[in-house]
């Protein structure tokens, strides 16, 4: 096996972070939403209608920012604000029929995407690649925690 260095390993993981960057990109032009706006689809998807301070706390922005991103999918019909059944004074954020289709159309071509890339991988060599992406993640952040202001 051919040894590989670790600049090597870097090239590779910042072309596949420009490939994504290009589909996002692709999916954003086609669908009209921004990355911002589909991160907080995803959100909903993820943990159904929640407040905008939960949305924040989640996508790691600041509760005006989220705000921000609610105007404008509340605007193009894919979010309500709906009140709170259990608080009266928080409101819950909701995607409607456009939203929810959205976060199924995104659900089901992420679902799709990773069967074709890792969905022939034997089992093996997929828990050895996601150990390694753990680990990177790991330590990436571990880097960005120690320049942070």
């Amino acid at each position: 096996m051919t040894r590989r260095t670790p600049r090597e390993a870097i090239d590779r993981l910042m072309h596949v972070s420009m490939l994504i960057s290009t589909d996002l990109s692709r999916y954003e032009r086609a669908s009209g939403l921004s990355a911002a706006r589909i991160h907080l689809l995803w959100q909903l998807g993820l943990d159904g209608p929640t407040t905008q301070q939960r949305l924040a706390a989640a996508l790691d922005v600041t509760p005006r920012n989220v705000t921000g991103l609610v105007d404008g999918l509340v605007a193009s019909g894919h979010v309500t604000r709906e009140p709170h059944p259990a608080d009266r004074r928080a409101i819950l954020v909701t995607p409607t029929a456009a939203g929810r289709a959205v976060i199924e159309e995104n659900r089901a071509s992420y679902d799709d995407l990773a069967q074709q890339l890792f969905g022939d991988l034997p089992a093996d060599r997929l828990a050895d690649f996601t150990a390694v992406l753990d680990e990177t993640i790991a330590r990436f952040t571990a880097l960005m925690a120690e320049v942070e202001p």
